[in-house]
């Protein structure tokens, strides 16, 4: 791998400048993937109302979940496609407008059926912001930046899981459900409104090309911006990092961690919550650590991958082997802990995929990209709805799904590795052969 000083430290032909007005588009956009969060994982802390409310057991609530993740996973390479045809401001309108409507039907849903076509909709809005948010701070910010940029997307992200976690949860308890989520709609409203007076997809003097100046701009076209994505391995690293690292606190934090804490571990209600917060919590502290060393030293980036990933392997297979009834609290502390690193590390994966292509493909090598964590936590959500109706509720044999999961996910990283190493290499070498040409 590359080190941070080779890797960054130049201001390469063409980069965008950066500077406060970047800061301040950014922040437009980073705001209307914090209300997609929220929006997100509110089912999270909604999951035991939701069974209740709508008379399932946990394989059918584990569909509400899974049909939004299959919704947002299947959706990622055509958005990856159309913020690059169309740019970010009107992909990200689009997104607004259909999570809106997904969250408000969801307030609304008299029964089991419109409510999963309410979380369908959500999911399709949902697809739609943080692909745009990538490719909107690869077009205001220095590449240099690129990594700190993504993982403070990453962390805004955690902190609307914060305010679902925090905020409500405690209001779905004291007014009700539909207010509750009727309410929390009308933030889609404002971003809306933010958005349309103050995004921008990029600042002036650093338009990308016409798509219609670009070779192939029909069908030929989309199949081959995903064919030569797909051909680099660094794409196709990312997405197995993504895969590996994400899904095990996705999966907690999306539906199945407050049942764990409270029905598996006997903690009140309060209690898992705090818990949950603890890992939206280490999450942001952890973003921040990752985000500035992965800037500074690229190498760093497969260690902190596959440390992550055997940490969070290693604790939960202490936590689900513990021999008492329940495993004691400063264990679920650690796991909390470590949970919240994997959205960190799955942010790696992007820093990957991105140095693999150039910019006119860089919303397609996201989307790539970002299907693998979904993919995976859709596959492990479902898992252990089926496994808990089968064993009758035990955790232990439900959560060891995840080790499957984890499994093949790391097997895929040690093969394609040494391969997206050596065209990385590459691609640097040409890069620096092309600035030293360069007329001044």
């Amino acid at each position: 791998m590359t080190t941070g000083a080779t890797a960054g430290a130049a201001r390469l032909p063409g980069d965008p400048p950066g500077g406060r007005r970047a800061v301040l588009v950014w922040s437009v956009g980073v705001s209307v993937y914090f209300v997609a969060v929220i929006f997100r994982t509110s089912l999270g802390v909604a999951g035991l109302d939701a069974a209740d409310r709508f008379h399932v057991n946990a394989s059918a609530l584990s569909t509400f979940s899974i049909l939004q993740l299959l919704v947002y996973a299947g959706m990622q390479i055509p958005v990856g496609l159309m913020v690059d045809r169309l740019g970010t401001k009107k992909v990200l309108t689009l997104g607004v407008v259909l999570f809106t409507l997904g969250q408000l039907g969801f307030a609304l849903s008299p029964s089991y059926g419109m409510a999963l076509a309410s979380r369908a909709l959500l999911g399709c809005g949902d697809a739609m912001t943080f692909i745009s948010v990538l490719r909107l701070g690869t077009r205001w910010f220095p590449v240099r930046r690129g990594p700190l940029v993504a993982q403070l997307a990453g962390l805004v992200g955690m902190a609307g899981n914060l305010v679902s976690t925090l905020v409500l949860a405690r209001v779905l308890h004291e007014v009700g459900w539909t207010t509750a989520f009727a309410g929390s709609a009308l933030a889609g409203v404002v971003v809306l409104v933010v958005m349309a007076v103050f995004l921008k997809d990029h600042p002036e003097g650093h338009e990308p090309e016409p798509p219609a100046a670009r070779p192939g701009g029909g069908p030929g076209f989309v199949r081959e911006q995903i064919a030569l994505s797909w051909r680099e391995p660094g794409t196709r690293l990312g997405l197995w990092v993504h895969f590996t690292t994400q899904f095990p606190a996705m999966v907690f934090l999306l539906l199945w961690g407050l049942p764990f804490l409270v029905e598996a571990q006997g903690l009140s209600r309060g209690a898992a919550g705090d818990l949950l917060t603890l890992i939206v919590l280490a999450n942001m502290a952890i973003g921040l650590v990752f985000g500035q060393v992965v800037a500074r030293h690229h190498a760093a980036r497969l260690p902190l991958a596959l440390g992550t990933v055997g940490a969070t392997a290693a604790v939960w297979a202490a936590t689900l082997a513990w021999p008492g009834a329940h495993a004691p609290l400063w264990l679920l502390v650690v796991l909390c802990v470590v949970l919240g690193a994997c959205g960190p590390a799955s942010m790696i994966g992007f820093d990957f995929a991105r140095p693999a292509n150039p910019p006119e493909r860089q919303g397609t090598a996201s989307g790539i990209t970002n299907m693998g964590g979904f993919i995976a936590s859709m596959t492990t959500l479902f898992a252990i709805g089926v496994l808990l109706d089968a064993t009758g509720d035990n955790y232990r044999i439900a959560f060891s799904a995840v080790f499957v999961l984890e499994a093949v996910g790391l097997s895929q990283i040690l093969r394609l590795r040494s391969r997206a190493a050596r065209r990385e290499r590459e691609r640097l070498v040409a890069s620096r052969v092309e600035t030293v040409h360069v007329p001044v």
